[in-house]
């Protein structure tokens, strides 16, 4: 059964940094890309960045170029999100997804971890 579990959302002021986990279980993580998106009350889910199977190449969406990092540790079945120069703008539940297990067009997602920038 696939599980993806995230962790390390909270409350956070501007400027600030907080650093997501998602823990996969139920597959082999190191085969499969992994994706970090977001959704923000009232708006679409999107996606917020994305990491290869050996981590070896990545991606993000222009408004979190430069402040979040994606990084993935295949031992621990792992992909995390660090978070930097926080903005209000931020502010949403952040999900990790997987894509292709089993066939082409299943994707499975984590439940979610709430990220709350204010002051």
């Amino acid at each position: 059964q696939v599980q993806l579990v995230e962790s390390g959302g909270g409350d956070v002021q501007p400027g600030g940094s907080l650093e997501l986990s998602c823990v996969a279980s139920g597959f082999t993580f190191s085969h499969y890309g992994m994706h970090w998106y977001r959704q923000a009350p009232g708006k679409e889910r999107e996606r917020v960045a994305f990491i290869s199977s050996r981590g070896r190449t990545w991606n993000y969406a222009d408004d979190v170029k430069d402040r979040f990092t994606i990084a993935r540790d295949n031992d621990k079945n792992t992909v995390y999100l660090r978070m930097h120069s926080l903005k209000p703008e931020d502010t949403a539940v952040y999900y990790c997804c997987v894509r292709g297990l089993g066939s082409v067009s299943s994707e499975y997602w984590g439940a979610g971890t709430q990220v709350t920038v204010s002051s």
